[in-house]
């Protein structure tokens, strides 16, 4: 399994990294963490897929990001600043991680200070993301961003797959409301792009909606 976030350690330096993570499995529905939690580890994703999600103080759900194989999630429990969690992160589905706990990289840094290029790394992925998802929000239509999203998420999971994901969550992933979302993938399985399940979306033509969506 290749990480990207280890792409800039030596072989020696990833070996090190992985030898000080513990592997850990998750059934579909399963917590990684609670938000509230206290920030102990960082999880590099083996298998499977993870949702992230943030609640109001209502308790409304929004799902903020999905992520896969070779991503990651709960990178700030590396920087050590004692925070609470500010997500939930649950699996998708069967899934597998490796963590590595905030003591033991604390050691590692230690004796090998270029580690911190894992944390730089985790970082600079996180705010690439995030200013180029405001750019959509300022910029690009609702129902544009909804298409967007859906082809980000299927592509963890490849055309012709069912994607376990409902209008309300690509509406949070989109940054929109259900309406909108409900809209543009109505508009797109008139169009022959999508197929509509309940609970879950099945990518049909995953060129053709890149292209609708305008994704360059």
């Amino acid at each position: 399994m290749e990480w990207p976030l280890l792409a800039e350690l030596s072989d020696d330096e990833r070996r090190r990294f992985l030898a000080n993570c513990r592997r850990q499995r998750f059934g579909r529905g399963e917590v990684v963490f609670h938000a509230g939690d206290l920030p102990e580890s960082l999880h590099l994703v083996a298998s499977g897929r993870l949702a992230v999600w943030s609640f109001g103080e209502l308790g409304d759900a929004t799902m903020l990001n999905v992520v896969g194989p070779g991503g990651f999630v709960g990178e700030l429990s590396l920087l050590g600043n004692g925070e609470q969690r500010s997500a939930t992160v649950r699996a998708l589905e069967a899934a597998e991680t490796l963590s590595v706990r905030r003591g033991d990289f604390e050691r590692l840094r230690l004796d090998e200070p270029s580690i911190d290029r894992v944390l730089l790394a985790a970082l600079a992925s996180e705010l690439r993301r995030t200013s180029a998802l405001l750019m959509e929000m300022l910029f690009v239509p609702a129902e544009t961003r909804v298409l967007r999203r859906l082809l980000c998420v299927s592509a963890l999971w490849g055309q012709g797959e069912l994607v376990p994901i409902t209008q309300q969550d690509l509406a949070g992933l989109a940054g929109t409301t259900r309406a909108t979302a409900n809209r543009a993938l109505r508009q797109a399985a008139a169009e022959g792009l999508v197929a509509l399940r309940r609970g879950s979306v099945e990518l049909l033509d995953a060129d053709r909606l890149s292209a609708r969506a305008r994704v360059r």
